[in-house]
């Protein structure tokens, strides 16, 4: 038996990933301390655990990689032909997507916080989502931005949903501290921060911008600097929320373009429901990999959006109660957690009784 690390070690996993597949029950670990929870594999789990590496390389969803790891070699063949079919017609897609985006780029935006100017993008794009815009509460349309001396975050939320990301910044000058950018002007910074290496977030009393940090300039010569407008006012105490979250009781693992296809309805609500190694939203069953039991009703215009932010092909979803937030968590970025609020289930039957959309 070795412990969880020195497998890690042998196999190319880290101890978190393999933390992962055991809860999604991909690969168990041998045993488990009943008293230390601690987990230990043995010798022979080896092969699953480089095969398993070797999948996810090439972004095979868990449902198959679970099926590859169990099922007879010609069922893993035709898993596994079909996955490099759909690599082919994303790749292509993605090639002409990014032709489109390079003739495009040409916007400004970021900067006594350093930080990746890709990852300063990728965070926005994954919470503003969330951000309220409405308009009732003003607030709620900004962009919480708050930093310590070893994390950046941004938080944004229309009560809801809250969308929490983090990022590990390069150099942090200054106390901790925290700002309300409008959401509309982190959208607008979201082009400019991929144009640049790194980035830095320059906040004054009472002013805020972004700056490149890569030695690049302006079309006029000038350093590329972005400024921020700033908004006064509180934000919810989304610590709070986080922290009343109770243990979930189900898990639901699903591959991310099957989840968002499923919930691309016009319907006000729909329900979920899990089965075994299925989950069912509306009329649709997609594969997943489900732990516990669980069925309750999303807004898909709430929960679609929040599925779509995730990286990589699958997504994790922490199911504690119908009348409570659900956790949605991309299989492959810790660092980036939505909530989104279910809506009543018996509102949602109403409606299909009475006929109405």
């Amino acid at each position: 038996m070795d412990t969880i690390s020195a497998f890690a070690g042998r196999v190319g996993l880290t101890p978190s990933a393999l933390r992962f597949y055991d809860d999604c029950g991909v690969l168990r670990p041998a045993h488990v301390d009943p008293d230390s929870g601690y987990r230990y594999y043995d010798t022979g789990q080896e092969r699953d655990a480089v095969l398993l590496r070797t999948l996810r390389q090439a972004e095979v969803p868990l449902a198959d990689i679970t099926a590859v790891l169990a099922g007879e070699p010609d069922r893993a063949r035709e898993i596994l032909t079909a996955h490099a079919r759909r690599l082919r017609a994303r790749a292509d897609t993605a090639h002409a997507a990014v032709e489109a985006a390079l003739r495009m780029v040409e916007r400004p935006a970021h900067g006594e916080i350093s930080v990746g100017g890709a990852e300063l993008a990728s965070a926005i794009r994954q919470v503003a989502p969330a951000a309220s815009r409405t308009g009732e509460i003003a607030a709620l349309g900004c962009v919480l931005v708050e930093w310590t001396t070893d994390a950046l975050r941004l938080v944004a939320t229309d009560r809801y949903r809250l969308a929490v990301r983090e990022l590990v910044p390069h150099r942090v000058a200054g106390k901790p501290d925290q700002l309300l950018i409008p959401v509309e002007a982190m959208l607008d910074a979201l082009p400019w921060g991929l144009r640049h290496d790194v980035v830095r977030l320059v906040v004054d009393e009472e002013t805020a911008r972004l700056v490149a940090e890569d030695g690049k300039v302006g079309e006029d010569g000038t350093k590329d600097v972005v400024p921020l407008p700033v908004h006064t006012g509180d934000y919810p105490d989304y610590r709070a929320i986080l922290d009343a979250l109770a243990p979930h009781t189900s898990r639901i693992v699903v591959a991310r373009d099957a989840l968002l296809g499923a919930l691309a309805t016009d319907d006000e609500a729909v329900v979920l429901e899990t089965g075994t190694d299925v989950l069912r939203v509306g009329d649709t069953t997609v594969t997943a990999v489900c732990s516990g039991s669980a069925r309750l009703a999303f807004d898909p215009a709430v929960l679609a959006p929040a599925v779509a932010c995730g990286v990589g092909p699958d997504v994790l979803l922490e199911i504690t109660a119908a009348d409570r937030p659900a956790v949605v968590r991309s299989a492959d970025q810790g660092s980036f957690t939505t909530l989104v609020m279910p809506v009543h289930m018996r509102q949602q039957e109403n409606t299909h009784e009475e006929g109405q959309p």
